[in-house]
Protein backbone atom coordinates (compact mmCIF):
# COMPACT_ATOMS: atom_id res chain seq x y z
CA UNK A 1 0.00 0.00 0.00
CA UNK A 2 1.26 3.30 -1.11
CA UNK A 3 1.39 5.95 1.80
CA UNK A 4 -1.61 7.20 3.12
CA UNK A 5 -2.48 10.66 2.08
CA UNK A 6 -6.13 10.89 3.77
CA UNK A 7 -7.17 9.22 7.18
CA UNK A 8 -9.78 9.64 9.73
CA UNK A 9 -9.89 8.25 13.06
CA UNK A 10 -11.67 8.36 16.39
CA UNK A 11 -10.20 8.75 20.00
CA UNK A 12 -7.76 10.40 18.47
CA UNK A 13 -6.99 12.89 21.79
CA UNK A 14 -5.21 10.24 23.58
CA UNK A 15 -3.80 6.68 23.67
CA UNK A 16 -3.49 4.67 20.85
CA UNK A 17 -5.87 7.27 18.83
CA UNK A 18 -3.42 10.13 19.51
CA UNK A 19 -0.30 7.33 18.60
CA UNK A 20 -1.94 6.25 15.24
CA UNK A 21 -2.42 10.02 14.33
CA UNK A 22 1.55 11.07 15.04
CA UNK A 23 2.24 7.69 12.69
CA UNK A 24 0.42 8.40 10.35
CA UNK A 25 0.87 12.61 9.99
CA UNK A 26 4.91 11.28 10.16
CA UNK A 27 4.26 9.83 6.44
CA UNK A 28 2.88 13.02 5.24
CA UNK A 29 -0.99 12.08 5.58
CA UNK A 30 -3.51 14.27 5.70
CA UNK A 31 -5.59 13.63 8.97
CA UNK A 32 -9.08 13.84 10.27
CA UNK A 33 -9.55 13.98 14.35
CA UNK A 34 -12.19 13.27 16.44
CA UNK A 35 -12.61 13.18 19.94
CA UNK A 36 -14.29 14.74 22.85
CA UNK A 37 -11.86 17.04 24.10
CA UNK A 38 -11.35 20.03 21.95
CA UNK A 39 -8.30 21.42 23.45
CA UNK A 40 -6.56 17.72 23.48
CA UNK A 41 -7.64 17.66 19.86
CA UNK A 42 -5.62 21.63 19.19
CA UNK A 43 -2.95 20.63 21.15
CA UNK A 44 -2.11 17.61 19.31
CA UNK A 45 -2.78 19.06 15.83
CA UNK A 46 -0.48 21.93 16.63
CA UNK A 47 2.18 19.07 17.57
CA UNK A 48 1.95 17.54 14.22
CA UNK A 49 3.89 17.66 10.51
CA UNK A 50 1.81 20.74 8.80
CA UNK A 51 -1.16 21.14 11.37
CA UNK A 52 -2.39 23.43 8.71
CA UNK A 53 -3.43 20.25 6.54
CA UNK A 54 -5.53 18.17 9.62
CA UNK A 55 -8.54 19.06 10.63
CA UNK A 56 -10.40 18.04 14.15
CA UNK A 57 -13.75 17.09 15.37
CA UNK A 58 -14.63 18.13 18.67
CA UNK A 59 -17.36 15.29 19.30
CA UNK A 60 -18.86 12.73 21.47
CA UNK A 61 -19.03 9.12 19.49
CA UNK A 62 -22.15 8.24 20.55
CA UNK A 63 -23.49 11.16 19.23
CA UNK A 64 -23.52 9.67 15.60
CA UNK A 65 -25.36 12.59 13.85
CA UNK A 66 -22.02 14.33 15.01
CA UNK A 67 -20.26 11.35 13.83
CA UNK A 68 -21.93 11.04 10.28
CA UNK A 69 -21.49 15.29 10.24
CA UNK A 70 -17.75 15.00 10.57
CA UNK A 71 -17.14 12.25 8.65
CA UNK A 72 -19.31 14.12 5.77
CA UNK A 73 -17.23 17.38 6.28
CA UNK A 74 -13.67 15.07 5.79
CA UNK A 75 -14.84 13.63 3.04
CA UNK A 76 -16.31 16.70 1.26
CA UNK A 77 -12.23 18.40 2.32
CA UNK A 78 -10.65 15.91 0.98
CA UNK A 79 -12.64 13.99 -1.98
CA UNK A 80 -12.55 10.91 0.12
CA UNK A 81 -10.50 9.11 2.55
CA UNK A 82 -7.68 5.65 2.59
CA UNK A 83 -8.16 4.86 6.08
CA UNK A 84 -11.07 5.21 8.91
CA UNK A 85 -9.90 3.88 12.52
CA UNK A 86 -12.65 3.84 14.91
CA UNK A 87 -10.30 3.77 18.17
CA UNK A 88 -12.58 5.37 20.22
CA UNK A 89 -13.26 3.15 23.00
CA UNK A 90 -14.13 3.21 27.32
CA UNK A 91 -13.65 0.33 29.77
CA UNK A 92 -15.04 -0.05 33.03
CA UNK A 93 -15.42 -2.75 35.53
CA UNK A 94 -19.27 -4.29 35.91
CA UNK A 95 -20.89 -6.57 38.10
CA UNK A 96 -24.64 -7.74 36.55
CA UNK A 97 -25.89 -7.91 40.46
CA UNK A 98 -25.26 -4.01 41.01
CA UNK A 99 -28.25 -2.22 39.31
CA UNK A 100 -26.09 0.57 38.26
CA UNK A 101 -23.97 -1.04 36.34
CA UNK A 102 -26.65 -1.41 33.72
CA UNK A 103 -26.51 1.89 32.82
CA UNK A 104 -22.28 1.28 31.77
CA UNK A 105 -23.07 -1.52 29.88
CA UNK A 106 -25.37 0.71 27.57
CA UNK A 107 -22.41 2.88 27.71
CA UNK A 108 -19.88 0.45 26.93
CA UNK A 109 -21.30 -0.89 24.17
CA UNK A 110 -22.37 2.70 22.69
CA UNK A 111 -19.13 3.41 22.55
CA UNK A 112 -16.75 0.49 21.86
CA UNK A 113 -19.68 -1.03 19.45
CA UNK A 114 -22.18 1.09 17.87
CA UNK A 115 -20.24 4.20 17.26
CA UNK A 116 -17.27 1.96 14.94
CA UNK A 117 -20.85 1.30 12.81
CA UNK A 118 -21.39 4.80 13.05
CA UNK A 119 -17.51 5.51 12.09
CA UNK A 120 -17.43 3.34 8.92
CA UNK A 121 -20.73 3.86 7.59
CA UNK A 122 -20.91 6.98 6.31
CA UNK A 123 -17.60 6.31 4.78
CA UNK A 124 -18.09 3.37 2.54
CA UNK A 125 -20.45 4.91 -0.22
CA UNK A 126 -17.66 7.21 -1.19
CA UNK A 127 -14.73 4.33 -0.64
CA UNK A 128 -16.59 2.16 -3.06
CA UNK A 129 -16.29 4.69 -5.54
CA UNK A 130 -12.34 5.29 -5.29
CA UNK A 131 -9.88 3.86 -6.46
CA UNK A 132 -6.77 1.92 -5.01
CA UNK A 133 -6.08 0.93 -1.61
CA UNK A 134 -9.12 1.68 1.06
CA UNK A 135 -9.25 0.61 4.83
CA UNK A 136 -11.42 0.13 7.50
CA UNK A 137 -9.72 -0.44 10.61
CA UNK A 138 -12.15 -1.66 13.96
CA UNK A 139 -9.90 -1.77 17.16
CA UNK A 140 -10.87 -4.52 19.52
CA UNK A 141 -9.29 -6.03 22.03
CA UNK A 142 -7.69 -9.40 23.87
CA UNK A 143 -10.23 -9.14 26.51
CA UNK A 144 -12.81 -9.84 23.45
CA UNK A 145 -11.28 -13.24 23.45
CA UNK A 146 -12.72 -14.90 26.26
CA UNK A 147 -14.99 -13.24 28.94
CA UNK A 148 -12.99 -12.00 32.25
CA UNK A 149 -14.81 -11.85 35.63
CA UNK A 150 -15.98 -8.36 36.48
CA UNK A 151 -15.36 -7.35 32.88
CA UNK A 152 -18.54 -8.20 31.28
CA UNK A 153 -19.23 -5.08 29.13
CA UNK A 154 -15.47 -4.36 28.18
CA UNK A 155 -14.88 -8.24 27.12
CA UNK A 156 -18.37 -8.69 25.53
CA UNK A 157 -18.42 -5.27 23.52
CA UNK A 158 -14.89 -6.00 22.09
CA UNK A 159 -15.82 -9.31 21.20
CA UNK A 160 -18.79 -7.60 19.65
CA UNK A 161 -16.18 -5.40 17.58
CA UNK A 162 -14.26 -8.65 16.23
CA UNK A 163 -17.42 -10.54 14.95
CA UNK A 164 -18.78 -7.17 13.82
CA UNK A 165 -15.80 -6.88 11.48
CA UNK A 166 -15.76 -10.16 10.12
CA UNK A 167 -19.32 -9.81 8.86
CA UNK A 168 -18.84 -6.25 7.55
CA UNK A 169 -15.23 -7.98 5.91
CA UNK A 170 -17.85 -10.05 3.93
CA UNK A 171 -20.28 -7.68 3.10
CA UNK A 172 -17.55 -5.61 1.45
CA UNK A 173 -15.29 -8.74 -0.02
CA UNK A 174 -15.93 -7.37 -3.39
CA UNK A 175 -15.85 -3.99 -2.99
CA UNK A 176 -12.23 -3.01 -2.83
CA UNK A 177 -12.56 -1.96 0.66
CA UNK A 178 -10.61 -4.00 2.86
CA UNK A 179 -11.75 -4.53 6.93
CA UNK A 180 -8.83 -4.80 9.45
CA UNK A 181 -9.67 -5.59 12.97
CA UNK A 182 -6.68 -5.16 14.80
CA UNK A 183 -6.85 -6.61 18.35
CA UNK A 184 -4.65 -4.74 21.30
CA UNK A 185 -2.78 -6.59 24.06
CA UNK A 186 -2.21 -4.33 26.85
CA UNK A 187 -1.07 -0.77 25.38
CA UNK A 188 0.47 1.71 27.86
CA UNK A 189 -2.33 4.60 27.62
CA UNK A 190 -3.83 6.27 29.99
CA UNK A 191 -6.84 3.97 30.06
CA UNK A 192 -4.88 1.33 31.02
CA UNK A 193 -3.15 2.65 33.63
CA UNK A 194 -6.00 2.33 35.59
CA UNK A 195 -5.66 -1.64 35.88
CA UNK A 196 -5.26 -3.16 39.21
CA UNK A 197 -3.65 -6.20 37.95
CA UNK A 198 -0.77 -7.39 36.21
CA UNK A 199 0.20 -6.70 32.31
CA UNK A 200 2.22 -9.24 30.83
CA UNK A 201 4.02 -8.07 27.35
CA UNK A 202 2.87 -4.15 27.95
CA UNK A 203 3.67 -2.01 24.60
CA UNK A 204 4.26 1.26 24.23
CA UNK A 205 1.55 3.09 22.22
CA UNK A 206 4.23 4.55 19.70
CA UNK A 207 5.13 0.74 19.00
CA UNK A 208 1.74 -0.18 18.85
CA UNK A 209 1.25 2.32 16.46
CA UNK A 210 4.18 1.78 13.92
CA UNK A 211 2.92 -1.86 13.75
CA UNK A 212 -0.75 -1.31 13.45
CA UNK A 213 0.23 0.75 10.60
CA UNK A 214 1.74 -1.98 8.83
CA UNK A 215 -0.81 -4.68 9.53
CA UNK A 216 -3.01 -1.84 7.87
CA UNK A 217 -1.19 -1.07 5.17
CA UNK A 218 -1.27 -5.35 4.22
CA UNK A 219 -4.84 -4.88 4.76
CA UNK A 220 -4.20 -7.97 7.40
CA UNK A 221 -8.17 -9.45 8.10
CA UNK A 222 -7.52 -9.70 12.35
CA UNK A 223 -4.07 -9.27 13.99
CA UNK A 224 -2.99 -9.66 17.59
CA UNK A 225 -0.32 -7.07 18.76
CA UNK A 226 2.10 -7.54 20.21
CA UNK A 227 2.66 -10.81 18.91
CA UNK A 228 3.55 -12.70 22.08
CA UNK A 229 -0.47 -11.77 23.07
CA UNK A 230 -1.81 -13.57 20.22
CA UNK A 231 -0.02 -16.48 21.40
CA UNK A 232 -1.77 -15.88 24.57
CA UNK A 233 -4.94 -15.27 22.88
CA UNK A 234 -5.11 -18.85 21.36
CA UNK A 235 -4.14 -20.59 23.82
CA UNK A 236 -6.47 -18.87 26.43
CA UNK A 237 -9.26 -19.64 23.54
CA UNK A 238 -8.44 -23.35 23.01
CA UNK A 239 -8.50 -23.66 27.26
CA UNK A 240 -10.91 -26.39 28.07
CA UNK A 241 -13.85 -24.26 30.61
CA UNK A 242 -13.25 -26.25 33.58
CA UNK A 243 -9.73 -25.08 33.15
CA UNK A 244 -10.26 -21.63 32.09
CA UNK A 245 -12.84 -21.01 35.15
CA UNK A 246 -10.61 -22.31 37.67
CA UNK A 247 -7.64 -20.41 36.50
CA UNK A 248 -9.73 -16.88 36.38
CA UNK A 249 -12.68 -17.22 38.69
CA UNK A 250 -10.53 -15.39 40.99
CA UNK A 251 -8.32 -12.75 39.08
CA UNK A 252 -8.83 -9.48 40.19
CA UNK A 253 -11.40 -7.28 38.72
CA UNK A 254 -11.64 -3.83 36.92
CA UNK A 255 -12.58 -0.95 38.66
CA UNK A 256 -16.26 -0.24 38.30
CA UNK A 257 -17.08 3.43 37.27
CA UNK A 258 -16.61 6.23 40.31
CA UNK A 259 -13.79 3.47 42.13
CA UNK A 260 -10.93 5.46 43.06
Amino acid sequence: MTAPSRVFITGASSGIGAALAREYAASGATLGLLARRQSLLEELAASLPFPERHRIYAADVTDYVAVASAANDFIAANAGADIVIACAGISYGTLTERPADLAVFDAVFATNLNATVATFAPFIASMKQQQGPRRLVGIGSVAGVRGMRGAGAYCASKAAVHSYCESLRLELRDSGIKVVTIVPGYIDTPMTRNNRFPMPFLMPAERFAAQARDVIARGASYRVLPWQMGVVAKLLRLLPNALFDAAFSRAPTKQRQGEA
